[in-house]
Parts: C-alpha cells; structure tokens; sequence
C-alpha cells in the first residue's frame, strides 16, 4: 500500500447510516432525507478503496465529470495489493471496493470469512503473457521460467492461458483452480509463483511472465499490443465490480456509484483511454 495512504475511520457514516441518512444526497433528492425529514449530512463522501490502475482512474473520473451532478460526494484510496481492500471493506474502514472478479473473491470470503458481495459489473482486464525477452510465444521453450501469479484465481487462470496456447497440459476438469501440481506434462518449463502486483518487476528475470491487466498497464504494458497471449473478453467470468459488506447493497450513494460506473460516459471512458486492453463488461449485477 502506499505510504501516503490513510484509512478513515467509518464510524461516522455508520452513525449516519443508523439513523437512515444519506451522506451523499442533496437537498433535493428524497435520499438525502429520512424518514422524519431530517437532512443527510452532505459532507460525508463515499470511501472506495481500488486498485491505482484502471480501478482508481475510472472512479477519479467519475469524481471529477459525473459525481457531482448526482449529488455524489466521492474518495478514492488506492491500495496496491489484493487483500487490504477487502479486509478495509469488511471492518467498515472504506464503504467500498472495486479492485477484483468474481472468482478471487469467492476464494477471499470463503478463506478469511469475509462477507463481501458484488453489486455491478463495470469492466473486464485479460489476463496476458508477457516478454522481454521473446518477440513470439513460439519462441517459449524448454528449460526456460514463465513467472505466475501465486493467488489461487488468478494463478488458475494463468495456468488456463498457458495450456489454452500449448504451452503445458492440465489435468482433465480443474477449471481455472488449477494448481502447479495439476499440470501433467511442463513441455520443459520452469515455474516461478510471485505475488500478483510483483509479477511485472520480474520480466527481466524471467523468461516469461502472465500479468494481470490492471498490473500490465501500470507497468505500461499494453495488453492489446504487448502480449504474447491474451485471454479472450468473449464469455469470460472475470469482470471487475464495485464492492460492498454484505448489507450494504441498498445504500443510496452506493446505488448512485453503481449507476455512474455503467454510464455511457464511463463506457466511452474506457474504450477512449484503453483501446481495448480493457474492455467495459456492463449489463445485470455479479451474482453473490
């Protein structure tokens, strides 16, 4: 995490929440009172902890061009590892994350008992292959060391891409859990497990390496021009949503996040700064 990161505590927004107030209405919008007409307290703002690299652009967008108008009051805390946003989202330190897919979190709720829920979908990051050293995949051979993410989702996935391109053999059946200890045949490769966000340092000292999108750009890598190999965005589970605890599905500023983040003014965000190494994944919420 960066060192000028500073986790806020919640507890005033869970006071607030208590007393069924919106911190993010206005004075015009029925949200921003309760039931006994009092009004919310519009100098709360909504804490999302993301990921620098798309996750934090895309929300700093919606800060600076749409939040505004819905009477939305947003921070952004970026974060640069995999499980300090969940854990910040459970103990009610953020209100919010948007940083991972499905799969990863279901592996995170049921490891730590956690319980965090998706609440939209907003965009999809292929996961790729990458060189600085081979200008082919075909010149991927024997005795040389692919680097891959060391978490259970994203290492399965990986793994996926590798025998989806020939370059190992899985057993029959694993899906995207696959383990090294999966793999039947390495057709002569070394394997080199590292935690995601470190993966991309390692290009110099690896032969190959499968980075996730989010990482590759920040390393200014281009998954759609770089990659040896990329995962195909055509029926992929992997999309990246925005985040609660579980309960918090229905708060208003959360809603008003949920319907910026699948404008068409963030879609056309998208496409306009990624050029298709990421791709806009909207349509009906994640199912919990």
């Amino acid at each position: 995490m960066r060192k000028n990161i500073k986790i806020t505590a919640a507890a005033a927004s869970v006071a607030a929440l208590a007393l069924g107030l919106s911190a993010c209405g206005t004075d015009s919008d029925p949200a921003s009172k309760s039931e006994s007409g009092a009004k919310a307290d519009t100098s709360k703002a909504l804490v999302v902890a993301a990921s620098p690299t798309p996750h934090a652009d895309i929300l700093n967008f919606v800060k600076k061009n749409l939040a505004e108008k819905e009477g939305l009051k947003l921070e952004v805390k970026e974060f640069t590892d995999y499980v300090l946003p969940n854990t910040a989202t459970q103990s009610g330190q953020v209100d919010a994350n948007f940083f991972q897919h499905k799969p990863y979190l279901d592996d995170f709720n049921a490891k730590n008992k956690t319980t965090i829920v998706p609440v939209v979908n907003v965009h999809l990051e292929p996961l790729g292959l990458y060189s600085k050293k081979l200008k082919d995949i075909k010149d991927i051979k024997a005795g040389q060391t692919v680097a891959v993410p060391n978490d259970t989702t994203n290492g399965g996935r990986a793994l996926q891409l590798l025998a989806e391109n020939g370059l190992i053999t899985l057993k029959d059946g694993v899906g995207t859990s696959a383990k090294l200890s999966d793999i039947t045949d390495k057709k002569g490769l070394e394997f080199k497990e590292l935690e995601a966000a470190t993966v991309p340092r390692a290009l110099n000292d690896v032969d190959a390496a499968v980075i996730n999108g989010n990482y590759a750009l920040e390393a200014k890598l281009s998954p759609a021009k770089d990659s040896l190999a990329l995962e195909k965005a055509e029926g992929n589970p992997y999309a990246n949503f925005l985040a609660v605890k579980e309960g918090n599905e229905k708060d208003p500023c959360v809603e008003k996040l949920a319907k910026l983040l699948n404008s068409d003014e963030v879609k056309k965000f998208i496409d306009d700064t990624y050029q298709g190494s990421i791709v806009a994944s909207f349509g009906a919420p994640a199912k919990s």
